[in-house]
């Protein structure tokens, strides 16, 4: 479920720190919902010299997976990603650590096929979609080249986060062209509310976006529902509002109980949202466990 963008703002901890937390993680009883260690590209060479004693060496192990974020250099993160994977290829039989996914901007239609055209298909490229009245468009173009989409929806000061129906309008065009996609920045938590921006005491509060709320008003366009109602699910503040049994899940919105099934959820996550990055991964866990969903 979680990218783990430690590296980044706000946390912005320290690749040591960073490499240990997602060791612990990795190996705690949430393991289960840790995706992929977000790394910039150019910090590659440094995550290796800090993460080596710690990555899986015995046979079948599963390896670590990173998720490369660009320069804006794409040859030159290329060749650090190729570089990367074969050093871990020699250095551990059963692949310690690999780079399977690289995140960099796709604003326009010529800069997404120049993407995909130098990148192999080896990679899983998500392309950052910008909000704006182009969005459709682009996703399209993502479709047709046959690589993923990616969406902000948050950052550190109250201007980077999209009006709702924005975020609603990117949901729909992934599910219009059957695009795959990942949700980043302000989703350190399960449900929509004022938040602190930062982990500074005196940091000021915004209204941010719940990871739970996207995924469910994903469900929901996916179930032929409409963008009202997904901008209504989405504005959903309340933890009383929302229950999960192991068939379903029930929004009890203001016009009635909308029910949305296992295999939709299950869809959802396979074919439309696939991860969220978080530069957290305690945030969304303790808060979800706290509500009783996990």
């Amino acid at each position: 479920v979680v990218d783990y963008a430690g590296l980044f703002p706000p946390a912005a901890l320290d690749m040591k720190r960073a490499v240990r937390n997602f060791a612990h993680y990795r190996a705690g009883g949430t393991g289960w919902m840790l995706g992929r260690f977000v790394c910039p590209a150019n910090r590659l060479d440094e995550f290796s010299a800090a993460a080596d004693p710690l990555l899986p060496r015995d046979a079948g192990a599963i390896p670590w997976l990173l998720s490369v974020t660009g320069s804006g250099n794409v040859h030159a993160d290329l060749e650090a990603i190729t570089a990367f994977n074969e050093r871990h290829r020699v250095c551990f039989d059963e692949c310690g650590a690999r780079v399977d996914s690289y995140e960099a901007k796709g604003s326009s239609v010529p800069e997404i096929i120049a993407l995909h055209e130098t990148l192999p298909s080896t990679v899983h490229v998500w392309m950052e979609v910008a909000f704006g009245d182009h969005v459709d468009e682009l996703v399209e173009a993502i479709a047709r080249v046959g690589r993923f989409a990616k969406m902000r929806t948050g950052g550190v000061t109250p201007d980077a986060f999209p009006p709702a129906a924005r975020v609603v309008q990117f949901l729909r065009a992934l599910l219009t062209h059957n695009v795959r996609a990942k949700a980043t920045a302000g989703l350190h938590h399960p449900l929509r509310g004022a938040y602190r921006l930062t982990y500074d005491d005196d940091a000021p509060t915004c209204r941010m976006f719940g990871f739970l709320n996207v995924l469910l008003a994903a469900a929901v366009l996916v179930d032929g529902g409409t963008d009202e109602l997904a901008l209504q699910l989405l504005e959903e503040q309340s933890p009383a509002s929302i229950v999960f049994t192991d068939t379903h899940g029930e929004w009890h919105s203001p016009a009635g109980v909308v029910t949305i099934a296992r295999h939709t959820l299950q869809q959802v996550r396979e074919q439309m949202l696939v991860s969220i990055g978080s530069c957290s991964f305690t945030e969304p866990v303790d808060e979800s466990r706290a509500l009783g969903w996990i």
